[in-house]
């Protein structure tokens, strides 16, 4: 078994490796560039220089020193831990949650950012209604938005129930953005009992707690709104009884209920992270059960697994109408599925763009899991290292880490957003084979002068890192994102807008994808279109489809001649839209450019604005002529335009008062 441990160990050291410091991405003609690589590697040279080169200047005059001052604080320190375990890990979470709050309030705003947050709030407060799904408007065109689905009459987002249902426990108090902050100091008490089962080392166990609770990928995390953290405490409380299960020669039945139920809530949250950790903990309560005889601890697992996994298909099947579908699939077809093949967007995800993927998401974890001047990885690939023996909880991580891996290498989306989403769950791993660094390294090399090397070289980059990285961390995301933080409710009592009918003016590029969702295009085609095609011949084409009444295939077959050009396309030197494609050598037409005029004059989102709480206040897109739709249906509502003044960055959108005869004049000019 040590040969098998040790091949084990290597194995994962050298992937870490692999993947965390080297440019494969860079390397693999076709692929995406690994962005700044150079810079980033210097970073990881200098930083790492630095700190070591001090640590031995110091270690060496130091070395006549018996004991330094506040050397025997850590012993202290483990000894308080082992003799009161429990008072730690609430305390650990007491102080946790209060960074988390700060965090969501003063870093994030308290408001949902990524599209991902915001339409999980959506349906969070959709459920804390008593619904599961609101009725289709008539003329969703005006409405709808990415990742929200209008099918069979019923409006719902694509994400599994699991995430919705607990922002929907913040929705029935009016603050959602407390949820992620709890559940995260949940996740620090979790993973404190849990570290204290599995690693007998008092000291490496407390060490691990305390960097898990403190380190800044799973803080600014926990300040957010992604569904990443509350999976991420199911994860572990299945774990942990896991864990329990594994001390005993026969698991009890609630170690088995803590598996599944743990399990289970986190399959309702994220599926595929539930999946790679499920599966090997139910072959190993299996294999126990089949040895033993003893059945009731893997049936009061299985129950736990079924009671939320039966909850979720069923509103699947209310919402999707089938249990097995997920709204993800049923918006975006089996594009979006895992697997090696066009993805949604219409780029092909193949084995290699996948290992790409797994590179890029490494690298950006040596960057984002500590935030220090030494790559983040090194303390873990160097525990791995300097292993032999492995616990069967450390096989357990092995395996289900192994699977989530070839799970997301088969998947087609980058996930980054405040850091390598994707490998959220591997956090608690990295920091426990992290936190083994200092005794793995001691107990290979005894000299006193490596030991407070390692000690000072710890203290200089957890110091660079709280003084220096961590702030400016948290500064680029204060200042990120500002139309996303506007807050228009605020706004609204501000400028007294009461009883009205709020046109946005979003870019010309997502008014183009709007009115291909109202001309029936399926979500994927209307995707690969926008991304592929030239925005005025997707404007002149869309015009013909409007006129002819196309909808769906027809519709379709008018649209996609247009990316044939698309190996030709550029980003368009005419709009500060990223997502506006211009082929060399067209010609604009009247009604382009005057889009192209729009567009310079300012465009906002209406994204967030389904989550604004005025209800005598309704936002609408602006689709020009079409808007005159929303006329008929709204003729006793004062009217608004909503756009910044300026184009510039932060630039806060502003209301516009409007006139009816006026817009139903320049409308029918053809304006």
């Amino acid at each position: 078994m040590e040969r098998f441990d040790r091949t084990l160990t290597v194995a994962a050291a050298l992937l870490l490796t692999a993947l965390g410091f080297f440019p494969l991405a860079d390397w693999i003609a076709g692929g995406p560039a690994m962005p700044g690589w150079s810079d980033l590697a210097g970073g990881w040279w200098s930083g790492t220089l630095t700190v070591l080169g001090a640590s031995v200047v110091v270690a060496v005059l130091l070395r006549k020193r018996a004991v330094l001052p506040g050397e025997r604080v850590p012993i202290r320190l483990t000894e308080s831990f082992a003799g009161a375990p429990g008072l730690w890990a609430a305390g650990l979470g007491l102080a946790a949650l209060a960074v988390y709050l700060w965090i969501a309030r003063e870093v994030f705003s308290g408001r949902p950012l990524l599209i991902d947050e915001i339409v999980q709030v959506y349906q969070g407060r959709i459920f804390a209604s008593g619904a599961l799904s609101l009725p289709v408007p008539d003329y969703p065109e005006f409405f709808s938005t990415s990742h929200v689905l209008n099918l069979s009459g019923k409006v719902f987002s694509q994400f599994p129930a699991g995430g919705p249902a607990m922002l929907a426990l913040g929705s029935l108090v009016g603050a959602e953005w407390v949820i992620a902050p709890v559940f995260g100091a949940v996740s620090v008490v979790l993973f404190s009992a849990l570290a204290r089962r599995i690693e007998p080392r008092p000291g490496v166990a407390l060490a691990a707690s305390v960097v898990f609770a403190f380190a800044p990928f799973v803080a600014f995390m926990s300040g957010s709104h992604m569904n990443h953290v509350t999976v991420l405490t199911w994860l572990l409380l299945g774990m942990l009884g896991l864990a329990r299960a594994m001390e005993r020669p026969s698991p009890r039945v609630l170690d088995g209920m803590m598996v599944g139920l743990g399990l289970g809530f986190a399959a309702t949250i994220r599926p595929l992270d539930a999946a790679a950790f499920a599966l090997p903990a139910g072959a190993w309560l299996l294999v126990r059960t089949i040895r033993t005889g003893s059945w009731p601890a893997l049936l009061s697992a299985g129950l736990g697994v079924a009671t939320p996994v039966l909850a979720m298909l069923w509103i699947n099947q209310m919402t999707t109408g089938a249990a097995l579908t997920f709204g993800y699939t049923a918006l975006w077809g089996a594009s979006h599925d895992l697997g090696f093949h066009l993805s949604p967007y219409g780029d092909p995800h193949t084995p290699v763009r996948g290992l790409e993927l797994l590179n890029t998401y490494f690298v950006r974890m040596q960057s984002y899991l500590f935030e220090t001047p030494v790559p983040s990885l090194v303390p873990a690939i160097g525990a791995l290292a300097l292993t032999r023996r492995l616990t069967p909880f450390d096989r357990y991580l092995f395996a289900s880490s192994g699977l989530l891996l070839l799970c997301y290498w088969a998947y087609w989306h980058d996930g980054f957003y405040l850091g390598p989403r994707f490998l959220f769950p591997m956090a608690p791993v990295l920091v426990l084979w992290s936190a083994r660094m200092w005794t793995a390294i001691r107990s290979r090399f005894p000299s006193p002068i490596v030991a407070r090397t390692l000690g000072f070289s710890v203290l200089a980059a957890a110091g660079i890192a709280l003084f220096v990285s961590i702030p400016l961390r948290a500064l680029q995301y204060r200042n990120g994102m500002l139309t996303l933080k506007w807050d228009a409710d605020a706004a609204v009592r501000r400028e007294g807008v009461r009883h009205a009918l709020v046109f946005v003016r979003e870019s010309w590029v997502a008014q183009l994808v709007a009115r291909m969702w109202a001309a029936g295009l399926e979500r994927a085609d209307a995707e690969r279109q926008y991304r592929h095609s030239d925005a005025c011949g997707m404007e002149t084409a869309l015009q013909e489809i409007e006129q002819r009444g196309l909808r769906g295939p027809a519709a379709l077959s008018v649209l996609a001649p247009l990316m044939q050009d698309s190996a030709r396309l550029v980003r368009s030197p005419y709009t500060s839209d990223p997502t506006n494609r211009f082929l060399p050598g067209s010609a604009y037409t009247s009604t382009c450019k005057a889009r192209l005029q729009e567009d310079q004059q300012g465009f906002t989102l209406l994204l967030p604005l389904i989550l604004a709480r005025t209800e005598d206040v309704i936002y609408a897109r602006d689709l020009h002529a079409r808007d005159s739709l929303l006329l008929g249906e709204f003729p006793d509502r004062d009217l608004f335009l909503l756009r910044p003044a300026t184009t510039g960055v932060g630039a806060e959108p502003q209301f516009y008062p409007l006139r009816r005869d006026s817009l139903l004049a320049a409308w029918r000019k053809g304006e």
